[in-house]
């Protein structure tokens, strides 16, 4: 390990916090020889002396089509723990292998290895070992990943290796990938002079220079160099070079020894007697163990108890590349008879072995992936639909084939293979249907956020196509993602008209959920009142996850958020008892609804999950949304560093610029952060940015969810005017459009932005008229009514509305207007009751879930199903959350989570970032 001190360091600490029950994962990437390999070697034995159980595997190249192949590997020294899962686990995990017939969905399989690993571990720390990640069929690929995100509770580390240069799709997005870059120059001149260190001086210059730090070069090279004096070509790429060394230590091997590598090659996971009899078919002589010793005495080969692998995936690819193609044909079709018993591999080898198109192989390489995905196996019908359309002569059919397959990755949310699938389709030759589902897909897997417009149209037309040649579904779901993003990066007038235009020429069912979200992302002051009329008539089926998920979704893009929480919460429901946790993701993106329903508990647990799964699944404009929904509850709460930290992350993403939606949420929270610091001037510029067409942050919707925080912030600054001009058009828009959000963005401005010969009418009629659930608008209405009073020496009359506006502020934990509710009834002339002393919840919000779960009587395992986790997991945060509450068993959570939730409402602790004397400048 020269040079890698740093590294190892690393790595030495990650196993010491597992040890103690921290776990994590890491991924280390770099180039092909840079040292990967060796570096996991090197954390195997510091975890045999550690006392640490290993479980190993890699990907293999010609094996990453076939699911859950490395997973299998994986878990085959931890197999006896299967038979102890519940039954749920024990049956997952016989779905993918294969003893049932349908693949379950992954978040099972997950959940199952996870608990085979959780166990485990309990008896001794687990080292989990993946290399070649690059090359790890996406199933366990995925299933690694979901495993990773949930072993910081359990004495387990995963250090997984990948040949790529970026680490972008492969990281398992716990903690900072490592990237191993080439030796320094001494560092390589140390390695190279340990490895050779009689070289000749020009010969060792000569590597050193086309070395260029790689340490498998270093090592390999010089036996090259050695046998070519010095010619080797300096103009090969570094793997190509590392090939050549390989390959050329076969130059003197015997005909059966190279007939037995080029089969190894060929099938990595071919049975040692397979292996031996296909070497014979191909060299018309007998093949014995005496071949197989010689390749590992060549330093080509090992054996892992009695199964040969090749000591680098180098060596297989030099063995393999470097073979005469007739040979490599013959291999295929050596391989395809002797397989007759498996299938699925040996249609794998009769492709590989055809030497062009073949039509017939193409057919039953569909057949085979149509009846893969009739059993659910859905991550088997991938490669056999991406192997049969290299095979077909018609490239029309070759792009349907390439799009369906392209269709189903993205299904699995296999986003690696779908973009793959996408760039290899032909673009020339696509037909309506096949243009609109590649829309689809590219939507879904590939977003570009770049000239919305353009976008919208393009696949507003694509739509039209393939509805008029009777692909509906394909039409609707395309026609939907359109309006989708007229929502949320807020197309302009032109582009919303041609998405309703184009669903108004379907004659759809008016009441569809569709239709309905169509209408109301697309063209809110048009069809807003219509679309909110429809939803009062319609009793639609709560069992139904996906319409709840539509209605919910279209009532939030209008703003009215009563109705879209209780459409969202079955379809929250329905997600999470399917695993479907993508879509689940999305449907916690409406937490943001319950900070206006004052139901800040709730809103922070749900958006911390919905966060968590949104960075799994790769939901991105979902997880803008979250972020925003977690910045907004802790700016709330008070917790300001928190929040602003929040918004740096969300300003700082890749998408943030293209989609105004969230730049509006992102301005609202600095807005409010400032205007608690009594930054009054720069709150008020902050929040009126919003409302100006041309701005960054402006959105035609979402801009009037800031105005209560607009009229707070003119107020303290003095702007009464100039923000009664912002929002001239309120009134017309909040007839048009007559949800929540507008109804509460009216009346609350009537009232506050009054003036003060209308004023009293004014609050009177606006408490009256806000929507029942929005208890924190109806506090801060209150706040304001009150300290109207106040200023007209009513303090008598004020104290009424004050103290019931710091009672809902208490109740509900908003601690920056509870302070402004105190300084009002304390200038009204009541004196301030003691609060008592706190620093807010001691628990996070999973804590908080797993609490309240555990109260209700749920046990951990039941928990952990709930919560995607393992119930050892669920155990270690019960561990930790008696203590916090002050409490010793299950029994006294109710009454423990009860006293809680008063006493960090009522606390005033976590200054809203000024004195407190200072906050109601804010207000006044």
């Amino acid at each position: 390990m020269i040079g890698r001190d740093g590294e190892m360091r690393i790595l030495h600490a990650l196993l010491r916090n597992a040890g103690d029950g921290q776990g994590t994962a890491l991924l280390a990437y770099g180039p092909a020889g840079v040292g990967k390999s060796t570096l996991l070697r090197a954390l195997d034995d510091e975890a045999a002396r550690s006392d640490f159980r290993v479980l190993r595997t890699s990907g293999v190249e010609t094996e990453q089509w076939f699911p859950y192949a490395a997973l299998q590997l994986l878990l085959q020294g931890a197999s006896r723990g299967i038979r102890d899962l519940p039954a749920v686990h024990r049956q997952a995990l016989n779905g993918v292998f294969g003893a049932t017939e349908a693949d379950p969905p992954i978040h099972r399989v997950g959940l199952a290895v996870l608990e085979v690993l959780a166990d485990a571990a309990d008896r001794q720390p687990l080292l989990l070992l993946v290399d070649d990640l690059q090359w790890v069929d996406p199933s366990s690929r995925d299933v690694l990943r979901f495993v990773a995100r949930r072993m910081s509770d359990l004495p387990i580390l995963l250090l997984a290796a990948a040949r790529v240069d970026s680490a972008e799709e492969y990281s398992m997005g716990v903690r900072p990938d490592m990237r191993l870059d080439p030796l320094g120059p001494d560092a390589a001149a140390e390695l190279l002079d340990a490895e050779a260190p009689d070289l000749p001086a020009p010969l060792r210059s000569l590597v050193l220079n086309r070395a260029v730090g790689n340490p498998l070069a270093l090592v390999e090279l010089p036996k090259a160099v050695r046998r070519s004096q010095g010619q080797t070509g300096g103009d090969l790429p570094l793997t190509q070079r590392l090939e050549a060394a390989f390959a050329s230590r076969t130059d003197s091997a015997s005909k059966e020894c190279r007939a037995l590598l080029l089969t190894l090659a060929s099938e990595p996971t071919a049975p040692l007697n397979t292996v031996l009899n296909v070497s014979r078919d191909l060299c018309g002589s007998p093949v014995s163990l005496h071949a197989l010793q010689e390749a590992i005495d060549a330093g080509l080969l090992v054996l892992n108890g009695r199964t040969p692998a090749f000591r680098h995936p180098l060596m297989r690819s030099a063995v393999y590349t470097r073979s005469p193609l007739a040979d490599r044909l013959r291999a295929h079709s050596a391989l395809a008879a002797a397989l007759d018993d498996a299938p699925d591999r040996q249609l794998v080898h009769q492709a590989a072995a055809a030497i062009g198109p073949d039509d017939a192989l193409a057919d039953r390489l569909e057949r085979s992936a149509d009846t893969m995905q009739a059993r659910g196996k859905l991550a088997a019908a991938v490669p056999a639909l991406r192997q049969a359309a290299e095979l077909v002569r018609d490239p029309y059919r070759r792009t349907g084939i390439m799009i369906r397959a392209a269709e189903l990755a993205d299904e699995i949310n296999d986003r690696i293979t779908t973009r793959m699938l996408l760039d290899r389709a032909d673009m020339d030759a696509l037909g309506p249907v096949e243009r609109a589902r590649l829309m689809v897909v590219t939507d879904s897997a590939a977003f570009e956020p770049g000239a919305p417009e353009r976008r919208i149209e393009e696949m507003v037309k694509a739509a039209a196509g393939a509805f008029d040649a009777g692909a509906q579904d394909v039409a609707k779901d395309l026609l939907w993602r359109a309006a989708a993003r007229c929502f949320f990066q807020d197309g302009d007038a032109r582009v919303r008209a041609r998405v309703t235009t184009e669903l108004d020429r379907w004659n759809s069912e008016p009441n569809a959920p569709h239709v309905l979200t169509v209408r109301a992302y697309a063209q809110p002051y048009r069809y807003g009142a219509q679309v909110l009329a429809r939803l009062d008539a319609l009793e639609p089926d709560h069992e139904d996850g996906r319409s709840m998920h539509f209605l919910g979704s279209g009532a939030m893009g209008l703003g009215d958020v009563t109705r879209a929480v209780g459409y969202l919460s079955p379809a929250v429901a329905a997600w999470r008892s399917q695993g479907r946790l993508g879509l689940l993701a999305r449907s916690l993106a409406a937490s943001y609804s319950r900070s206006y329903l004052g139901q800040l508990d709730q809103a922070r647990e749900e958006s911390a999950e919905g966060l968590a799964l949104a960075e799994e699944t790769g939901e991105w404009i979902m997880w803008l949304s979250l972020k925003a929904n977690v910045a907004l509850v802790a700016a709330l709460h008070g917790e300001t560093e928190e929040s602003a930290r929040t918004i740096r992350e969300m300003r700082a993403h890749r998408l943030f610029p293209s989609m105004p939606f969230a730049a509006a949420r992102a301005q609202q929270v600095d807005g409010l952060l400032a205007l608690f610091d009594g930054r009054v001037t720069e709150a008020y510029e902050t929040l009126a940015a919003a409302f100006a067409p041309g701005d960054p942050h402006y959105h035609s919707v979402c801009r009037w969810l800031l105005v209560p925080d607009l009229a707070d912030a003119a107020v303290a600054a003095d702007t009464v005017e100039e923000a009664r001009g912002l929002l001239a058009d309120l009134p017309e828009l909040a007839r048009e459009l007559p949800s929540e959000m507008m109804t509460v963005a009216r009346s609350y401005v009537a009232a506050v932005l009054s003036p003060d010969e209308t004023a009293e009418e004014n609050y009177i009629a606006a408490l009256g008229a806000l929507p029942s659930g929005w208890t924190l608008t109806r506090a801060r209405l209150q706040l304001h009514h009150g300290r109207w009073l106040r200023r007209r020496r009513r303090s008598v009359e004020a104290r009424k509305p004050l103290r019931l506006a710091r009672d809902e502020f208490e109740r509900i934990g908003a601690r920056p207007w509870l302070e402004m509710a105190g300084e009002q009834l304390r200038a009204a002339g009541e004196t301030g009751r003691p609060r008592p002393a706190g620093s807010g919840s001691p628990l996070s919000a999973q804590e908080m879930q797993i609490a309240v779960m555990a109260a209700q009587g749920l046990s951990n395992r039941e928990i952990g199903q709930r919560l995607f986790i393992s119930h050892r997991t669920v155990g270690a945060h019960l561990y930790r959350i008696y203590p916090r509450l002050g409490i010793t068993s299950r029994r006294a959570l109710t009454a423990a989570l009860a006293t809680l939730r008063a006493g960090t409402a009522a606390s005033g602790a976590g200054s809203p970032g000024r004195s407190g004397d200072a906050v109601p400048e804010a207000v006044d």
